[in-house]
């Protein structure tokens, strides 16, 4: 009987110990796909996130993509957003690091410049569109130039200025930049108001204390004072942001062409410097640091640190020594390679919205 006892006693001991083999199996192989769907967890459409968001993903209604995006996004996210029929971005530390930054920022103080910078394809245009969500989302007014090497190269037409001889107007550029700044903030070309009398002609002017969407319609009906118009635009918004009826945000991607060479040249073959164009340099005016209520970010164009050793760092994706300086002191924010965790959100994405169908892409 003793025996028996035995024999029963460890064979239920045995089929205790699998069926808690078995237990902690099912629980564990239950967690990795809660894991690994964590990872890429689609948040809400919201812009303002937080450290524990890292890695995620989060979407954004396509009807605040042409809103806040009216010229568009980089070509490949645009082509994955006609592909999944929609527009998720991931969370990634430098853009945390920049909304840190800004919910800190003391706006009584001169304006802060940030520059995004990296190796070519780490994302920085990305992690600059975040910013510029974020800011629209949480009321801001952004000041938005998608690409300043379309300023500088390339250009279609090119006249002289009106208002000032030695200067070149771009006006096919000046006025497709007003359009989408009509888009994104035309709330607030209805609010701020002109502080002075503008003459555009003999019979044409804008004047005191009329809506500075004015100016930009003026811009846009008369394409030859566009150009002047984005002056304006830019003169007014610069003067009345330290009154505090609205935060600014400038966002600039490519800010290296402003102090680069362009690829424009005179009716005498002579090449245009960068400062001999209107719209250059009325923006270089708001990278400067004598006023206060708004905040910079540039996004650091990386194709020379693409050809430069690593080791060099933001120097080797800077502007010119000219353009360094004329931006210092800023706020240098690296842009790395995706970490393990993020490759694993933009992998684990991918599969789940079925583009990677291959037999061996779950293993």
């Amino acid at each position: 009987l003793d025996h028996g006892y035995a024999l029963h006693m460890a064979a239920k001991d045995c089929l205790s110990s699998v069926v808690s083999q078995d237990a902690t199996i099912v629980t564990v192989r239950q967690q990795v796909p809660k894991f690994h769907q964590s990872v890429f967890c689609i948040l809400p459409s919201q812009a303002n996130h937080a450290e524990h968001h890292e890695g995620r993903h989060y979407s954004i209604p396509l009807e605040e993509v042409k809103a806040v995006f009216p010229h568009g996004l980089p070509y490949r996210f645009q082509q994955q957003i006609k592909t999944f029929n929609e527009a998720c971005l991931m969370v990634r530390k430098p853009a945390l690091e920049l909304f840190a930054y800004l919910k800190s920022s003391n706006f009584a103080h001169p304006v802060v410049r940030y520059v995004i910078y990296g190796e070519k394809g780490t994302g920085k245009t990305m992690t600059l569109c975040h910013v510029v969500h974020y800011c629209a989302r949480q009321g801001w007014l952004v000041l938005h130039i998608p690409d300043a090497h379309l300023w500088v190269k390339n250009c279609r037409e090119l006249m002289q200025s009106s208002y000032n001889k030695e200067r070149l107007d771009q006006p096919l550029q000046a006025s497709s930049w007003l359009k989408n700044f009509k888009t994104s903030n035309e709330h607030f070309l209805k609010e701020i108001k002109t502080q002075k009398k503008y003459v555009w002609g003999k019979r044409e002017s804008t004047e005191e204390g009329r809506p500075l969407g004015e100016v930009v319609e003026q811009g846009l009906a008369r394409v030859r004072n566009a150009s002047d118009a984005v002056g304006v635009v830019l003169k007014e918004i610069k003067q009345q942001c330290h009154l505090g009826s609205f935060r600014l945000l400038v966002a600039v991607d490519g800010v290296n062409a402003l102090w680069g060479r362009t690829t424009l040249k005179k009716e005498d073959k002579s090449p245009v410097s960068p400062e001999e164009l209107t719209l250059v340099y009325n923006l270089r005016k708001m990278m400067m640091n004598d006023w206060v209520s708004s905040r910079s970010a540039f996004g650091s164009c990386g194709a020379l640190a693409q050809a430069a050793p690593a080791a060099q760092g933001l120097s080797a994706a800077s502007p010119s020594q000219e353009g360094f300086d004329a931006l210092d002191p800023f706020v240098p924010v690296p842009v790395p390679n995706y970490s393990p965790r993020e490759f694993e959100s933009c992998y684990r994405y991918y599969l789940d919205r079925k583009w990677l169908q291959h037999e061996k892409g779950r293993s």
